[in-house]
């Protein structure tokens, strides 16, 4: 007779990329088909199979989620132009005309929007982490931020009709032509906004002539994978003056140039900043945020973290920048916002002028809200907002749904959590500098994503964290907040395998929470037991000072740490169970 747990209900694996992929087969191998007699229903969301597919794995992905209810992703590579080149020419048979979204860009946002699922990023409670805080007082670090264009300087209203909204551009023949129509319902926010081409470029002649004149560092942060259109022309701008006029001056300085997306390097820039740097970013409402956090750390530096940190990003209608249109003019021009026949807004734009449409669903922002105030019940958390509602309309419609939730909970006699409205930038500082003994910061998508990986790297790595989507039809998707880790890979392939150092933590989370989720949808004590002892399992090894390389010193007795690659982990992991 099996001694396996026997589980009816299948579990949803979407495989992923790289390193991350090597960790997830060998978590699965020893943690769930080993020990447990369970259907799998498993899905390749490789690049490469997103590409040879031309985007349906995630279809099928999302049909399986809605399908099944329960499942785990692992994490995937977002290809830049020359990995999709790459892959393009081991691909010759791909017709590149064809190619649909799905097939190129992160899966992430379209599997988000198809279960209509938020996210919500905790730290995995270990109780013997603890990490050294850099000594940011004083730290020589300057934030430079565009003061024009941009989200600042859009046009955003709530739709007063249902219907279509166009935007149309009139160019030197004077005939319209439609680059987009998206639908939207009344009381929905949408927002206009464009840069101009030639302030970005005097921008990036500033800043790099600053950092020359004061012999800093140079760190440039954008999220051109996502926003290719948007703040990937104006990365294309930027570093292509940087290549002409400046490469050779920094270097001859000695000077360091540094660009990584935005929540990445907000990440690296707080937890692990460098003694001397000029911080560029050139999303204006991003980088105010951002330059007061690091004013604040220059001032008090980063308290110790008594408490776990929880951030819920608001992602299920697709909406905001990650499900905007983005692109650049193609030649001078009007562009004209119309909504449900009526022209709302006019302005100029000059060719190579990047373009940004956004705009998110009343219902969606409502389902959030109710899913962040059910979450904070739940597990007793106070609830801090953030929201730009001094000039932002767009914003006004996320505290109009607050009040209607809170409202509709108190007539349910359901008492909502306490909770506090401010401004993003407050609520990012509140996060780093103040936070409160057991705290969920709501956000909004690019904000979530920045707030998730800073937060996650000072407690410690992105992989002592997990990450949770949750639908209002109860689908739930399990994952870890890290990348595919593609310098390990490479690594890892130049050993021939033998060099496998990847901090497996957060996969293994992900899947104990799955099984978690699982057992308790079908009732089935030795599954949740299981999942439970799995999660009991993690923490013990790290309390017993059994780390990865990302982990060393970060516990509190140094001295007793013994430092494993990811193979000698997981083994103490499974060991304890």
């Amino acid at each position: 007779m099996s001694s396996k747990i026997r589980v009816d209900a299948p579990l949803v694996i979407l495989h992923g990329d790289e390193m991350a992929q090597v960790a997830f087969e060998k978590i699965l191998e020893t943690f769930v088909t080993s020990r447990l007699a369970i259907p799998l229903v498993e899905i390749d969301l490789s690049a490469e199979n997103r590409l040879v597919t031309n985007g349906q794995v995630v279809i099928d992905a999302v049909e399986a989620l809605k399908k099944h209810g329960v499942g785990v992703k692992n994490a995937g590579m977002t290809v830049n132009r020359t990995q999709l080149g790459e892959l393009l020419a081991a691909h010759p048979e791909l017709d590149t005309t064809r190619l649909h979204p799905l097939a190129t860009k992160s899966p992430n946002g379209a599997i988000r929007k198809g279960i209509g699922g938020n996210i919500t990023r905790e730290d995995i409670e270990f109780r013997k982490l603890e990490v050294k805080k850099p000594a940011w007082i004083d730290r020589d670090i300057v934030v430079d931020t565009m003061e024009v264009g941009g989200i600042k300087d859009s046009f955003n209203e709530l739709s007063r009709a249902t219907g279509i909204v166009k935007l149309m551009f009139v160019g030197p023949s004077g005939d319209p032509v439609e680059l987009h129509r998206r639908e939207v319902k009344k009381g929905d926010p949408w927002l206009l906004a464009t840069n101009d081409i030639d302030d970005v470029r005097a921008w990036a002649h500033r800043f790099f002539q600053r950092a020359i004149d004061e012999k800093r560092d140079i760190y440039l942060g954008l999220k051109d994978t996502v926003i290719a259109g948007y703040d990937g022309v104006m990365r294309a701008a930027i570093e292509s003056i940087y290549e002409q006029e400046y490469r050779s001056r920094v270097e001859a300085l000695g000077l360091a140039y540094h660009y990584e997306l935005i929540d990445a390097q907000a990440a690296r820039l707080v937890a692990n900043p460098p003694e001397r740097a000029l911080w560029g970013v050139p999303d204006n409402t991003t980088g105010r945020k951002l330059y007061k956090l690091v004013e604040q750390l220059k001032l008090h530096g980063i308290p110790d973290r008594k408490a776990q940190v929880s951030i819920s990003r608001m992602s299920a209608g697709g909406g905001d920048q990650y499900g905007s249109f983005n692109a650049p003019a193609e030649e001078d021009g009007i562009l004209k916002v119309i909504v449900d026949g009526e022209e709302k807004h006019a302005r100029h734009v000059r060719k190579g002028d990047p373009i940004l449409l956004m705009s998110n669903d009343h219902q969606a922002i409502k389902d959030w809200v109710t899913q962040v105030f059910r979450d904070a019940s739940r597990k007793q958390k106070e609830v801090y907002f953030g929201l730009k509602r001094e000039y932002m309309e767009y914003d006004e419609v996320f505290s109009t749904v607050i009040t209607d939730v809170r409202r509709e909970l108190a007539e349910a006699d359901t008492p909502p959590p306490s909770f506090m409205i401010m401004r993003p930038s407050s609520q990012l500082i509140k996060m780093i500098t103040d936070p409160p003994r057991n705290a969920l910061y709501p956000a909004q998508n690019l904000d979530g994503d920045i707030f998730s990986d800073i937060s996650a790297a000072l407690g410690g790595s992105l992989a002592t964290a997990s990450s949770i989507i949750e639908s209002k039809d109860g689908t739930m998707l399990f994952e870890a907040p890290h990348g595919t880790a593609h310098d390990l890979y490479l690594t890892y392939l130049e050993s021939d395998g033998k060099e496998a150092h990847f901090n497996s933590s957060a996969l293994l989370f992900a899947v104990a929470n799955a099984l978690e989720a699982l057992g308790e949808r079908e009732e089935n004590a030795a599954l949740v037991d299981y999942a439970h002892r799995l999660k009991a399992a993690l923490i013990d090894t790290v309390d017993a000072g059994i780390i990865t390389g990302d982990l060393k010193g970060k516990t509190t007795d140094p001295a007793a740490e013994t430092i494993v690659d990811m193979q000698g982990f997981l083994d103490a992991v499974a060991s304890r169970l």
